[in-house]
């Protein structure tokens, strides 16, 4: 390591925030990365375990030690070369990700973890802004094609390594601008959309072609974002491509059955965020569903909840409120019973940070307005006996909402897409494909590989991209017999 004695003689480095009441009042990213002073001072921490348990804690397997060594010393373009090898979009990790690999440090056992996810973010940016992300086309094709159904994080992955390693690739994208969810699911405060938009320039450099607003299936759910122009049925895709690899997210969300949900007023919270990205973008958004001077409520207290609560905020609401159904987590987790897994702890996000109130153990029982415009939010306590949620008598109350979003989270990906293709689903509503062996992201359907949440369900960016490299090899392996492409 740079600096042996390092972890005992600093503390941890934490990025710059932008103050809450500054950065309400726009929708520009707030996180500083760190300086050149604080990045050396941080990657010293990193110690000489002996088993870096980061490596283990993160999906893509990143040789954490390593660039930490190299930052250290400041040898930053061979710690991007580094991180790249593991990692296709270090930039989107660095500004979403929740960081498991900070839960797996060693260090983190008894003191503060390094602050990994701030030295990627640091290190990434400085590849950018020194020039050194370029294309990378390959010397030779292979010949073959593969089309590439959904460009979130797992499809440019995906595409990203079949192209380098000589495929011609074509990414298709129901959406009118690539990025699936990292597009128009997470909002610009928390991730600028001109990282995604430099990614894809790089990409066609390297001879990806990107076609927009094309939806692959059939039959597509009314309650699921769908832009599409065009569309391609999947038979004459397969007729086209040598393999397809399905890549979409899993975009069918929880709804709430209960009494008043057809009011005006309750949205999904994937209608909410989208409109306020496309208006970012330039676009013109028809009604828009805006909480400016409204009592929000957001239903469910995910990622997804805190996004809907930061572009509250900066619409300027007269009050946000998120609930969770579950009971509120501890303040601080017990390390030596969850280490080096990712711990169940109360954390609060920075759109929490700028204002709201949260409440746990509630679950809601109806609706009630006037006009057929929600007014009210009727909820009870709850609490959890033998594992079956039971009201606590006597704990009705009642709260005011103008706006509802719900954001519990999304069951599985849309399913007639994947029916379209004749894949099999597992018992969650995935396609079903294994991730060992033989056949590997290989769907029931000839020719036709599944990775990122279509094949796990919700997840991270990071685990798509993770899974989008995965889907490559295979493909790679698939249809050239063996693949030097990275796991």
């Amino acid at each position: 390591m740079g600096k042996i004695t390092g972890f005992m003689e600093f503390e941890r480095q934490e990025e710059a925030h932008v103050d809450p009441a500054i950065r309400v009042k726009n929708y520009k990213e707030f996180v500083v990365h760190l300086s050149d002073g604080q990045a050396k001072l941080q990657t010293a921490r990193c110690m000489d375990c002996g088993i870096p348990f980061c490596h283990s804690g993160c999906p893509v397997n990143n040789l954490i030690p390593d660039w930490n060594d190299l930052v250290y010393h400041g040898h930053y373009r061979a710690a991007l070369d580094n991180l790249h090898s593991t990692n296709n979009f270090p930039e989107f990790t660095g500004r979403v990700c929740p960081a498991p690999c900070e839960s797996a440090c060693t260090l983190g056992i008894n003191e503060a973890p390094v602050g990994i996810k701030s030295v990627e973010h640091k290190i990434i940016d400085a590849g950018w802004e020194h020039g050194w992300v370029v294309p990378q086309p390959p010397e030779t094709l292979t010949g073959k094609t593969v089309a590439v159904v959904g460009s979130g994080p797992a499809g440019l992955a995906a595409a990203q390594q079949l192209a380098r390693a000589g495929y011609k690739v074509t990414v298709f994208e129901k959406s009118d601008r690539i990025g699936g969810l990292l597009r128009y699911g997470i909002p610009d405060f928390k991730m600028e959309k001109s990282h995604i938009d430099r990614r894809v320039e790089q990409m066609e450099a390297e001879g990806v072609t990107f076609r927009t607003s094309v939806l692959i299936g059939k039959d597509f759910p009314a309650n699921v974002n769908n832009w599409a122009k065009e569309t391609i049925f999947p038979e004459d895709l397969e007729k086209d491509f040598d393999a397809v690899i399905l890549a979409g997210g899993a975009e069918q969300p929880r709804d709430l059955p209960v009494p008043g949900r057809e009011l005006k007023g309750v949205h999904f919270a994937m209608d909410f965020l989208p409109q306020q990205n496309k208006i970012n973008a330039g676009d013109k958004v028809k009604d828009q569903i805006k909480a400016t001077g409204k009592h929000v409520v957001v239903i469910g207290g995910g990622d997804t909840g805190s996004d809907c609560v930061g572009t509250s905020n900066r619409h300027g609401a007269a009050s946000v409120t998120q609930f969770e159904l579950m009971p509120m987590p501890p303040e601080q987790e017990n390390k030596p019973l969850v280490w080096p897994y990712w711990p169940i702890k109360l954390r609060t996000s920075s759109s929490h940070e700028e204002g709201c109130e949260r409440d746990f153990a509630v679950a809601t029982k109806r609706l009630e307005g006037k006009g057929g415009k929600v007014e009210k939010l009727i909820a009870c306590r709850v609490e959890w006996k033998d594992g079956k949620m039971v009201e606590v008598e006597g704990s009705e109350f009642e709260m005011k909402a103008d706006l509802v979003l719900l954001a519990m989270g999304f069951v599985s990906p849309v399913a007639s897409v994947l029916e379209a293709f004749g894949v099999e689903k597992d018992a969650r509503g995935n396609a079903r494909a294994t991730t060992d062996g033989d056949g590997c992201y290989k769907t029931s359907a000839p020719n036709v590989f599944a990775a990122g949440d279509m094949r796990r369900g919700q997840s991270l960016v990071v685990w798509a991209i993770r899974e989008g490299r995965q889907a490559a090899r295979a493909v790679d392996e698939f249809l050239m017999g063996s693949s030097v492409l990275p796991r």
